[in-house]
C-alpha cells in the first residue's frame, strides 16, 4: 500500500491498482482535540454541515503521517496506516483473530484464574483472544455467592435478558419448560434459535456439582461444517440454503425464527450454526429436494453426536465457561439427582460485550497496529 500526491491530489495505491481519495472523505477525518472528543473520540463537528465542494490547497507526506491544508482553513495530520486500514474493509481486530478448529483430540487449552483486577489486565486480554481462537474458555477460582455470575457477564459488557431472566439456574426441577432443567442426557445443540437475534455467548457458573455424570460437552461447529463442506458438499449446500422455522412455546411466549442450520456471510465464510432438532420444522418443499435436505440434516446430526468431535470435562465448583454459541454446540451427559446436587448458572451476552472489551484492552495496552493521534 501506498499514498502517493499529484497537484493537490491523494492517491490510493495497492498494487497496479489506483484510487484517488475524495478529498472530504479525507477532510470529515480531520482529527486533534480541535476536531475531537478525548475520551470518545466522537467528532466535535457535523460532516453534514461542511460544504460538499472540500478542496486541498496543498498536501505533504512525513514519515508514516499524511499532512493536509484544505480550503476551509483545516489543517489535518492523518496516519497513513490509519488510512489503509479502512481502505482494507476489514476487522482486524477481531475477523483477524484465525478460528482454530479443534476435535476430541484437543487437550491444550490454557484455563485462566479469577482475580478482582483480571477485567483490565493483559490476562484478559490474551483470554478473549483464546475465547476468539477456539470458541470458548474456561476461567477458574469465579465466585460462587450472589448470582455472582452476572457481575462477571456485566464486567465483560451487558447480559442479555430473555424469558428465562436476567440469568437462569440449570439443575432438574419439577415439571420444566425446558431438558435443560432436568437430570437427562442433552444431546449437542445451540441455545435459543428460535429468537432473533440468537444470543452470541452463553456463560455457565458451576455452583455445586456433587453427581458423578453430568459431563459438559462441546463440540466445533466450525469444524464439523468445514469438514462436512470437504466430503460431501451437496450437503453443505442445501444446509446452508433452506431455512428451517425453530419454534419454542411456554405459558408466556411463543418465540419463531427461520434460519438456515448452517449460515454463510456475505463471503461463503463460516458465520453461525443452529441446531436444536427438538424444535425445528423445515417447510413444505419438492420431495427430491426435501429427500436432500433430511439426508443433510442426518448426516450432520451424526458428525455432531460422533466420538470424533465431542469433548467431554467435569465442571467444578468455582468453574466458569464462557462458550460462542454461534460457533459451538454444547450439551451434557446424563447424571443421576439422588447423588447429590448439580447446579449450574447461566446468563447471555452478545458479540459486542466481548469485542468492546478486546478492542478497549488493545488500545489500553497499546496493541493496535496503529495509534490514534
Amino acid at each position: 500500500m501506498k499514498i502517493e500526491l499529484n497537484n493537490n491530489k491523494i492517491f490510493y495505491k495497492n498494487g497496479a491498482s489506483v484510487q484517488e481519495i475524495h478529498p472530504f472523505w479525507l477532510r470529515e477525518r480531520a482529527n486533534g482535540e480541535k476536531f475531537l472528543d478525548k475520551g470518545t473520540q466522537q467528532r466535535l463537528f457535523d460532516p453534514t454541515s461542511l460544504d460538499v465542494e472540500i478542496a486541498i490547497k496543498n498536501a505533504r507526506i512525513k514519515d508514516d503521517l499524511l499532512e493536509i491544508d484544505f480550503n476551509d482553513g483545516v489543517n489535518s495530520k492523518l496516519n497513513i496506516e490509519k488510512i489503509a486500514e479502512e481502505f482494507s474493509k476489514e476487522d482486524k481486530v477481531i475477523e483477524g483473530i484465525e478460528k482454530i478448529k479443534w476435535n476430541s483430540s484437543f487437550k491444550d487449552l490454557k484455563n485462566y484464574s479469577y482475580s478482582d483486577d483480571l477485567f483490565e489486565s493483559k490476562e484478559m486480554h490474551d483470554l478473549l483472544l483464546s475465547f476468539y481462537k477456539y470458541g470458548f474458555v474456561i476461567i477458574k477460582d469465579v465466585p460462587t455467592e450472589d448470582n455472582f455470575l452476572v457481575k462477571f457477564a456485566n464486567k465483560v459488557g451487558s447480559v442479555r435478558r430473555t424469558n428465562f431472566g436476567e440469568h437462569f439456574n440449570v439443575k432438574s426441577i419439577p415439571s420444566p419448560n425446558d431438558l435443560a432443567y432436568t437430570s437427562l442426557p442433552l444431546a449437542p445443540h445451540t441455545d435459543n434459535p428460535y429468537r432473533n437475534p440468537v444470543p452470541c455467548i452463553q456463560i455457565l457458573h458451576c455452583i455445586i456439582n456433587e453427581v458423578s455424570g453430568g459431563l459438559s460437552t462441546l463440540v466445533d461447529g466450525y469444524t464439523v461444517t468445514e469438514d462436512l463442506k470437504k466430503e460431501n458438499p451437496e450437503f453443505f449446500d442445501i444446509l446452508t440454503k433452506i431455512k428451517v422455522k425453530f419454534k419454542f412455546i411456554d405459558k408466556d411466549v411463543v418465540l419463531e425464527h427461520w434460519a438456515e442450520l448452517i449460515q454463510l456471510d456475505e463471503n461463503k465464510k463460516f458465520k453461525q450454526v443452529r441446531f436444536s432438532p427438538r424444535l425445528d420444522f423445515v417447510p413444505i418443499l419438492e420431495k427430491n429436494e426435501l429427500d436432500l435436505y433430511y439426508k443433510a440434516r442426518k448426516k450432520l446430526s451424526a458428525m455432531y453426536n460422533s466420538d470424533k468431535y465431542r469433548i467431554e470435562f467435569k465442571l467444578q465448583p468455582k468453574d466458569l465457561l464462557m462458550m460462542d454459541n454461534y460457533r459451538l454446540l454444547h450439551g451434557r451427559t446424563e447424571f443421576n439427582a439422588n447423588e447429590g446436587n448439580r447446579f449450574l448458572q447461566g446468563c447471555y451476552i452478545d458479540f459486542d460485550s466481548t469485542e468492546g472489551k478486546l478492542r478497549h484492552l488493545k488500545r489500553k495496552f497499546k496493541l493496535w497496529r496503529f495509534e490514534i493521534l
